[in-house]
């Protein structure tokens, strides 16, 4: 899968791009992140690439001519490529939309500033708005970076020999307790079950403590999970 970010502050990316999961999928070409400096499609010699907003208020507006004009040049090589603004108002990422995402070829995420971006953009330019929670952050740089974390590892390989299947949330039930080693470390001791060897009781007992803290800490996702079992 490609990516490509629409950002003003693009060096912020090589977190993912040189650490951890993201940067080893990158190495085995599994995905690539592409990052495009708004400033660079500005018009005018102060590489401004927003304005006072029509009708007052505070805040400054991202311009349609940057945006649409990398919009448009990012597409010249990826036209089907699904164009996502970062936004507060947009659709809740959860696990479902993520594991959508990661089927696609190539995703565009816009990154907003300020107070936002012209609202044409998000009329004529944009395929998808998608939120992160509901509260509002500097800019879309860090609900990107969520985006491109939580979708690659839905992707084949990424994670190579870990299972996500049983990641919180894929059935709408929280993970099962982890335990490694020692045994016992301050007279608190792995559960048995689990040092059995008898893979059909450890998995039944995973998918009790999956329903247990569920039930304990997101009742709301146990209702789905009921109701998915009717």
């Amino acid at each position: 899968m490609r990516f490509d970010v629409i950002t003003l502050f693009p060096d912020m990316f090589n977190s993912i791009k040189d650490e951890g999961v993201i940067a080893r999928a990158i190495k085995k070409s599994h995905l690539s992140i592409h990052t495009w400096q708004l400033r660079e499609f500005s018009n005018n010699k102060y590489k401004n690439i927003d304005d006072k907003p029509y009708g007052g208020g505070g805040g400054m507006v991202m311009q349609v001519k940057p945006i649409r004009d990398c919009i448009n040049k990012i597409k010249q090589a990826n036209p089907k490529t699904k164009v996502i603004y970062l936004s507060p108002q947009g659709q809740l990422l959860k696990h479902k939309l993520a594991k959508e995402l990661s089927t696609l070829d190539s995703i565009t995420l816009l990154c907003g500033r300020y107070e936002g971006v012209d609202e044409r953009i998000i009329e004529y330019d944009i395929d998808m708005e998608i939120s992160i929670g509901d509260y509002v952050i500097s800019g879309g740089e860090l609900a990107a970076m969520v985006l491109i974390d939580t979708v690659s590892r839905q992707i084949p390989n990424v994670l190579g020999n870990v299972d996500s299947l049983n990641d919180s949330f894929t059935n709408n039930l929280l993970d099962y307790p982890h335990y490694t080693r020692p045994k016992v470390i301050d007279n608190q001791a792995v559960p048995e079950v689990l040092l059995s060897g008898h893979q059909a009781n450890i998995d039944t007992w995973r998918k009790e403590q999956s329903i247990k803290k569920t039930q304990k800490k997101r009742k709301d996702l146990l209702s789905i999970y009921k109701n998915c079992l009717q």
